[in-house]
Formats: structure tokens, sequence, C-alpha cells
């Protein structure tokens, strides 16, 4: 067998953050074929000769995880497997080790898909890599997966634990009442124990044997529900969960409501003092509206873009960070926080975030209304064809005013194509198309000067969408 045939015949392709499809394409020499040419094609620049794996809680990774290992095994690379736990986790602990490292999560797509996150010895790979793996050719021996044994290791857990626990004094957020929605997620046996460590006091909420798929830029109407449910029963100073691999945070504060993850890495940054950003396109406006940093760098949608964006950043500031409109965040420095040194951790993360807010002193909703007054709202049509998507923002690009115009917000003050079609209304109403970098769905995220107003509007577009796409 030869990687690069078999990847191409595999119909598992890259997306915005790692390489998806579904759990029935993600056969043991698909699996073995993607974690052969990553080794493959990182080995001139990299020695290494162990990589870690670990996994989420979908019931297809372990098979992945030892398929993986079978492929690894053919090069004479050892595998050291942390089992579940978050995406972050595992990143943070290989970097440490200066080893390269797979994360098998498919994040917050449906149980039937899942997917491969790769990284290198010092952190996520870029678009370049992608290409270097897909482009990677060798040949392999027929799979045996009988020999694979993967015994689970603590290390990842404990160290990233105590990333934590060390740049935060033990009573930091004492006389704290913090819920965790454990779910399914990643990193579920590992939440409540840090925030213990750190003073509050925890309950745990909605464990789930069967996979949820949250996401964290839709959430459910049932979870916004339960949220405020549950921070009123327990009278909550702070909500917090993740996505399925635990590298996008959900937070919601004594008001049961959830931050949208750009608002939530924008307070984040504010309070590490962070000089300068790389964010995509489709985060808050308040942002740059803030004035709070010296740079702002808007990318493409996807941790890999946002990454890419550092190494210019990283020229000219010593406090260089990112996150996404999903609430990823990612430090692209070291430097001291609270007189500890705080390492760079360049690929989404939730719980810096979701702690640097909890230990602010204020209520969530109080530091809130500091910020400039710009609302975000997204949703998207699921089962929609990527290229459907295409085809109904290449119509509307041809004649953006068509869309604004039959939304009542008048003609286009501008248009951004770096990722989708993203229009902005005279009035300052934003709309932004995109397809799915992970799955068959259209995305759209609106932006206006009141929450309400927003989601009116977000039901306008689909609306819309949905009487416009009867032609395709």
């Amino acid at each position: 067998m030869n990687t690069k045939s078999v990847i191409q015949s595999s119909g598992i392709a890259f997306g915005t953050s790692g390489a998806r499809g579904l759990v029935v394409d993600f056969t043991p020499e698909v699996c073995a074929a993607f974690s052969i040419a990553f080794a493959q094609s990182i080995k001139d620049e990299f020695a290494f000769n162990t990589m870690a794996i670990a996994i989420d809680n979908r019931p297809s990774s372990f098979d992945i995880a030892k398929a993986c290992a079978a492929g690894l095994k053919q090069l004479n690379i050892e595998v050291v497997y942390y089992g579940v736990v978050p995406t972050p986790a595992l990143a943070y602990t290989a970097m440490q080790d200066n080893m390269p490292c797979i994360m098998v999560t498919g994040s917050h797509i449906p149980f039937d898909r899942n997917g491969l996150k790769f990284y290198r010895p010092d952190g996520e790979i870029t678009k370049q890599d992608e290409k270097a793996i897909l482009s990677a050719d060798f040949d392999f021996a027929e799979l045996n997966l009988t020999g694979i044994s993967l015994p689970t290791s603590d290390k990842a857990i404990n160290v990233y634990t105590a990333r934590y626990t060390n740049l935060f004094d033990s009573e930091t957020l004492a006389g704290k009442k913090v819920g965790i929605y454990e779910h399914s997620s990643a990193g579920r046996d590992i939440y409540k124990s840090l925030f213990e460590q750190l003073g509050a006091e925890v309950i745990c909420l909605g464990r789930s044997d069967e996979f949820i798929p949250i996401d964290t830029e839709a959430v459910s109407e049932e979870d916004k529900q339960r949220a405020k449910e549950w921070v009123s029963e327990y009278r909550l100073d702070m909500l917090f969960s993740t996505d399925g691999d635990g590298d996008r945070p959900l937070v919601a504060g004594e008001d049961g409501e959830w931050l949208r993850g750009d608002i939530l890495g924008l307070l984040c940054s504010q309070a590490l003092s962070i000089e300068a950003l790389a964010t995509p396109v489709s985060c808050n406006t308040a942002i740059e509206l803030s004035e709070s940093f010296k740079a702002v760098s808007r990318t493409k949608i996807g941790s890999p873009y946002v990454i890419a964006a550092f190494a210019e950043l990283n020229k000219s500031y010593a406090r260089v960070a990112g996150f996404e409109a999903n609430g990823g965040y990612l430090l692209a420095s070291d430097f001291e926080f609270n007189g500890k040194a705080l390492k760079a951790l360049p690929t989404r993360d939730a719980v810096l975030p979701a702690l640097i807010v909890a230990t602010m002193g204020n209520s969530i909703a109080s530091l809130l209304t500091d910020l400039p007054q710009r609302f975000t709202v997204s949703d998207r049509l699921k089962d929609f064809a990527t290229e459907k998507s295409k085809a109904l923002i290449a119509e509307l690009s041809e004649n953006p005013n068509a869309l604004l115009k039959n939304l009542g917000l008048g003609e286009v003050k501008s248009v951004c194509k770096t990722d989708g079609l993203r229009l902005t209304a005279e009035n300052g109403d934003i709309v932004h198309l995109r397809p799915s970098g992970n799955a068959p769905e259209l995305r759209c995220y609106v932006e206006a000067v009141d929450s309400t107003i927003g989601r009116n509007l977000n039901k306008s577009v689909f609306e819309f969408i949905k009487t416009f796409t009867k032609r395709f």
C-alpha cells in the first residue's frame, strides 16, 4: 500500500482544523497512511522516535488510535498513549517533551464522523504541513492490529493541570460556585479537580454516556435553557463547558447566558495585557473598537491561519495571542502573569480563557458592560452540501445588494471575501456566510448593535437562503 494513494481515495479531507470524514471512511489503512505520512513529512526537520496519541469520547476513536499506532510501528516509532484527554492537554504535554502527537477527534461534528489533528514538536501544523502530508508518498505493509497495545499514561492530565494550578494560588476561586457541564467532553474527568484545586466549589452537571456534538458557535436551544436553569437552581457564579475535544470553551455567568467565544477571548486578552492579536474575520468588531491592542491581524477561519499570522506579529510584539469565534484561545508567546511563567500554547485551549475570566473579580455580566456593544449571532444550516454553499456565495458575490436589500439593510458599505462572503451594511450591521470547513453545513454570522436585532436578522438570512437556493 501507498500513503498517497490510500489518502487520496479515502474521502477524508483537511478542514479548518484537522482531517475529517465519516467514521466508515477511517479504515485502519487510512488511519495508518495518515500517521505514516505525518511522521515522514516532518522527519527531516525534527529528530524523534516517539509520538504521543490521545482520543476523545467518540465510540470510534480508540480503534482509530490503534490503527495510527500500527502504522507508526512500521516506522519503529514508539507510541505514548494518554487516553481520553483534551486536545490542548495532549498538545501542551507533547510540546514540553519535544515530540509530535496525534489527537483522534471530530471535535463538535456528529459522532458518525471523526478526525485527526496533527502536532509537530513545536505546535499545531500549518496549511503547508497539511499539503506535505497529502503529498507524502511512502509504501507501507499490511497492518497487524492484534499486537497493538495502548496502556494509558496519566502524564498529559498531570502536566496540563499543573499548567494552571501553578499559575494561580490555591484560594484564587475561593467563595465561587462553578458548574461543570460535562456531557461527553474529553476533559470532563479533569475540570472538577482543576477548579477545586483553585478553591472553587464545583457542581458537576449533564454527564452523558452517549457522545454529544456540542458546537460552541451554534449552541442548541436545549443547552441555552439548561444553562439558565442550572445557574438559577445552583446559584452558580459561572458555568463552564467545552466542545467534544476540550479546545473550545463555553462560559456562562450568573445570568445563565452563554458568552460568545470571541467576547470571552477579548476579555481574556485584555486581562493578559496582550499587545497583538490574530483572529479570524468572523470575530466581533468590538476587538478593534475596544482599542485595547497595538495590532489586530484578521485571518481566514481556522486555527492554522491564526497560527500562521503569529510569525509576523511575534517579530514586533512580546505578548501575542489569538482566538476564534468558537472561543478557542491560542497563546503565541511566553510571558509572566501573576508573577508566574505562562508558556505559549499555540493551539486552541478552553481552560485559560475560562479561568482568566473567573479570576477577574467582577461578575461576568458586569465585565461585558465595559465592552463596545456589538453582538454576534451565529447559526448553521445542517445537511447543506459544500458545493451548494459555494454556488450560493458565488451568486451573491455578483450582486451582494440583493441579500442586504431583501433584509431591509439598504446598500452594501463594504465587502470582505477573505473567507466566504462578509457584507457590512451602511448602518454597521454585518452578514457573513461561509461553508463549514468540517461538515456539510452553511454557517451564518450576523453582527448588530443589539442582540435581539441580531437574532431576528440571522433568522431572516436563513429564510432568504432557503428561498434563494431552490434554484440549485
